[in-house]
């Protein structure tokens, strides 16, 4: 029960005990006439209502905070380094290189064995077949060890690839977007000595660089569809033309056309995103880590709900938002948490346990643009359709239990008509009632304003 409700309820009580005892007889106010704009004899000033068949409705009125939904972040991941990159391919191109003299040795013996051992004198000993045997047995070797070095060479290229960063050890901030900018599919989140991160739209993150020969996966069919606009092909390969529309993405945004997208170069998001925070400033050295918080641009008013009210409320139950200008607009419960927290003491003694409650505008636009802006919410819980009410204050508490009327018929004459009380509208001032005895159209006292 509301404060508001106890306070009628109260009221009520009082009138019934300064109406007194007289009103446990049938027809206390026999012979009364009711005055020109209530009834004269009560003693209290009083007035009349008229019982009627009304949609009614139940409210809980709760704080919350007005922003923006899906808060999160958005990091520079850790990678190899270019000049990292650079190394391993030139320590690959000096293996191969000593792999191919191996390999030249290695024939070149090949082929004087094949002279010196035919005939009569491969079986000399101490002659020019043994001693090619002795180099074979030392090339070979050589050929084997050089092939396992280009091979493991080969892995860890392929694995620096994979996770090629966009930024060395002396790379630094060179754009980064002002809080409360909306990025959309296509632009520029921030840039890394002049070269973009680009946001597009998709579920899955960028957790590898793009660049050919990569394995086929969701993150490609995102780029493929994100890149539709410059000709890549769908699907979940990256292919010639997934590399063409890259160079055109990037000689689009006036940097170098390679092809490829490092690792960092590319952000996916569901949709457009709200700056909220900017962690590093521009000319700052780039490190792995945060650098954007962020939100979607939906709007929502999350509650911080009484865990023990949980069961009141439910998703789609409809609400009123009241806004720091005291004006309103409808929306409705889009989700009800299941976990209970308790939020930390601020020196104002144990707090309650509350579960989230988060609340959908109907109309995103009447909100403004605030963020984290207080605001109070009425949540409808129950309703009721074409039922008979009366004001709260028309309620009177009886002694022996339960609720009355106080009936002024056609005549004149006043009486207690019983009644069985149901859903309480607070914010209309009204409840449900019902009685063999009511009917719409029936005047009945309330106290007077």
């Amino acid at each position: 029960m509301t404060r508001a409700r106890r306070r009628l309820l109260a009221g009520a009580a009082v009138l019934l005990l300064a109406v007194g005892v007289g009103l446990a007889i049938a027809n206390p106010f026999a012979g009364g006439s009711p005055a020109a704009n209530g009834v004269s004899d009560n003693g209290a000033a009083t007035s009349l209502a008229t019982v009627k068949r009304l949609d009614l409705s139940q409210q809980t009125q709760v704080s919350a905070t007005l922003g923006y939904a899906d808060a999160s972040s958005i990091s520079v991941p850790s990678g190899t380094a270019p000049a990292s990159l650079e190394q391993l391919q030139q320590t690959l191109a000096v293996d191969q290189s000593a792999l191919a003299q191996a390999q030249a040795s290695l024939d070149a013996e090949l082929r004087k064995s094949a002279v010196d051992c035919g005939g009569a004198a491969a079986a000399e000993a101490g002659g020019p077949c043994a001693t090619d045997a002795q180099s074979l047995a030392t090339d070979r070797p050589s050929v084997a060890s050089a092939t396992g070095k280009v091979q493991a060479d080969l892995s860890s290229l392929a694995e620096a690839e994979a996770t090629a960063a966009t930024y060395g050890q002396n790379a630094v901030y060179t754009m980064l977007p002002k809080v409360g900018q909306i990025v959309r599919a296509g632009e520029e989140l921030y840039a890394i000595d002049g070269a973009p991160a680009f946001l597009f739209y998709g579920a899955v993150p960028a957790s590898r660089a793009f660049t050919a020969g990569l394995a086929p996966g969701a993150d490609v069919a995102e780029l493929n569809r994100a890149l539709r606009g410059y000709g890549a092909q769908t699907g979940d390969a990256f292919t010639a033309a997934t590399a063409v529309a890259i160079e055109r993405l990037q000689s689009q945004h006036h940097v170098q056309a390679t092809g490829q997208l490092p690792l960092g170069s590319v952000v996916f998001e569901p949709a457009p995103v709200r700056v909220t925070s900017v962690t590093p400033t521009e000319g700052s050295p780039v490190q792995a880590g945060a650098v954007l918080g962020i939100t979607s641009t939906r709007r929502v008013v999350t509650i911080a709900l009484d865990a023990s009210q949980q069961t009141n409320v439910e998703v789609g139950d409809p609400v009123i938002i009241t806004l720091p200008d005291n004006s309103t607009t409808p929306g409705r419960v889009s989700y009800v948490g299941t976990v209970a927290t308790t939020p930390s003491d601020q020196g104002n003694g144990p707090s309650s346990p509350t579960i989230e409650v988060d609340v959908t505008p109907d109309r995103a636009g009447a909100t403004g643009r605030l963020d984290q802006a207080p605001v109070d919410v009425s949540i409808t819980t129950a309703t009721v359709r074409n039922v008979l009410a009366v004001p709260v204050n028309a309620l009177l508490a009886l002694a022996s239990g339960g609720y009355a009327l106080e009936e002024v018929e056609s005549t004149g004459a006043h009486q207690l008509v019983g009644v069985s009380v149901g859903l309480f509208d607070d914010a209309a001032g009204m409840v449900e009632v019902s009685g063999p005895s009511l009917a719409a159209g029936q005047r009945v006292v309330v106290p007077a304003e």
